[in-house]
């Protein structure tokens, strides 16, 4: 979501609209009006777009899961790729894996917001698919993190990951002017956080 570069389409200006919304005012704080009004069209216009605001909460969760498990895949694939046969040091694929959920956490502040608070509200469904991807997507770093640290069990590997997560996904508190660096600055901050973190479980 955070990499696309080309315009967006006017379904995902009204998902943008809505996750910032959801998250500023919670799901049954919002109505389909002020979406609509958020991307100039009327609230009944909405539903040419989607079924209601449960279909919107559902593609946002179930979006942002799929679009961290598929980037980190691509990573994956490009360092591997990069490196020849051999494949890439894992040091330099668990950078890559990090840098990618620091611009997530940094530029999708409000779908962590609504993970956070509105999960519960997706049908069984959509929220087991959510649960499935990310326990795929957690997987992914535990392999990548066993290969640098050898000695570290599967369990604690795995405490490791969901404990850097919950650190890069901390973003949306920390809100009040100066509370952060700039963007680089910022970045620059979670990653050594980040590596510091899964050295210390490594050690």
């Amino acid at each position: 979501m955070a990499t696309r570069t080309d315009a967006p389409t006017r379904r995902e200006q009204i998902l943008k609209e809505a996750a910032r919304l959801f998250a500023e005012r919670g799901f049954h704080g919002v109505g389909v009006d002020e979406i609509g009004a958020a991307v100039g069209i009327s609230g009944p216009g909405l539903y040419r777009h989607f079924a209601g605001k449960d279909a919107m909460l559902a593609e946002l969760l179930v979006g942002i899961s799929e679009s961290l498990l598929t980037g980190a895949k691509r990573r994956l694939a490009e360092a591997d790729g990069a490196d020849g046969a051999g494949g890439a040091a894992p040091g330099a694929v668990l950078d890559s894996l990090i840098e990618g959920h620091i611009d997530f956490a940094l530029d999708d502040r409000p779908l962590i917001t609504l993970h956070d608070r509105e999960l519960d509200r997706l049908r069984d469904a959509d929220r087991k698919l959510v649960r499935q991807l990310q326990r795929q997507y957690v997987e992914l770093w535990v392999a990548v993190v066993r290969r640098l640290y050898p000695d570290l069990t599967e369990p604690a590997a795995r405490s490791a990951v969901h404990s850097v997560f919950g650190l890069l996904n901390s973003t949306p508190h920390l809100t009040r002017p100066g509370s952060l660096p700039d963007r680089a600055g910022t970045a620059e901050l979670l990653h050594r956080m980040a590596r510091g973190a899964f050295a210390a479980a490594g050690a």
